[in-house]
């Protein structure tokens, strides 16, 4: 493709995937995130929370002056509290979203845009129906609480429903139904698709792109392993681009990279965010894994 990549889409990476040390709120939060707020390379980030409020205030100093669109990843927190936000008991259901109104207290100190959530467990195919209802209440509610802060909207990531995070939503189609539900009241509210994702989703990026495309707000790129359960990193632990065993490589990210331009996602002019979520493993540095998804980007990207 002949236009500059910059030009089709603003790049951005996940900073507690790409700097896992930093994904319980401590660590070398600052300096991380620094590296990434200095390299050009990226217009965005996606950050998390920072449980020291004065590493929180300077974060959002850094990020003020960096000229990036921010964003913050609640994935984590829900992830490791086993917050379920369709939770069919009402006082787990409560918990969790209690708990994500502070995760957007956070996110508007550091000057968020964008807030991002996953679903709770598949409750089974007998529970799928209250669970949804109970999904887009819960989603309602955060949708509101974020628009009392600004200029923050919701996104919904979608999982794999069989494999690892074993997520109500989970299938594509099904997270559009649930996305025009919520945007009756919150027309703001998207849907986040990954890369990372569609091979334990058993999804194309054609079928899930292009049924999302009215609802896509977010973009992820990345990769799982799936097809050895044996391997060390089956699953959704997102390694780099090209590992043995892996699903997602220069070609994948080239199809994917051609459905996002085909549904008007990326293109000349665009700058909706496409973003790195890749996590070093068995070895692996911070620095060179962010250096190998941005040599996997650059060369897609000329092969478009």
């Amino acid at each position: 493709m002949n236009s500059d990549l910059h030009s089709a889409m603003k790049v951005g990476i996940v900073q507690f995937m790409a700097y896992p040390e930093t994904m319980g709120g401590s660590g070398p939060v600052l300096e991380t995130i620094g590296k990434i707020a200095e390299d050009e390379f990226f217009g965005a980030i996606e950050i998390t929370t920072i449980t020291d409020p004065a590493v929180r205030a300077d974060v959002a100093r850094l990020l003020a002056g960096a000229h990036m669109v921010v964003g913050y990843g609640a994935q984590p927190i829900q992830l490791s509290g086993k917050l379920d936000i369709n939770a069919l008991d009402r006082e787990q259901r409560q918990k969790a979203i209690e708990r994500l109104r502070a995760a957007i207290d956070e996110a508007s100190e550091v000057g968020a845009q964008r807030f991002a959530v996953l679903s709770g467990p598949y409750p089974g195919a007998e529970h799928e129906s209250e669970a949804i209802k109970l999904l887009v209440d819960s989603l309602n509610q955060l949708c509101t609480y974020a628009s009392s802060k600004g200029n923050m909207s919701v996104v919904l990531e979608t999982f794999d429903r069989s494999i690892d995070k074993k997520s109500l939503i989970g299938p594509n189609a099904l997270a559009v139904d649930v996305s025009k539900q919520v945007r009756r009241d919150h027309p703001s509210f998207g849907l986040m698709l990954d890369l990372s994702h569609l091979p334990l989703q058993f999804e194309t990026p054609e079928h899930a792109l292009t049924v999302a495309r009215d609802h896509l707000v977010h973009a992820h790129i990345g990769n799982c392993v799936l097809k050895d359960r044996s391997h060390p990193l089956y699953g959704d632990l997102h390694p780099r681009f090209g590992v043995e065993g892996g699903e997602n490589d220069v070609p994948e990210l080239i199809e994917y990279l051609r459905v996002l331009r085909n549904i008007g996602y990326i293109g000349e002019g665009k700058q909706n965010v496409v973003a790195f979520e890749v996590r070093p493993h068995q070895g692996d540095t911070s620095a060179a894994i962010v250096a190998n998804a941005k040599r996997t980007l650059m060369e897609a990207w000329a092969r478009l």
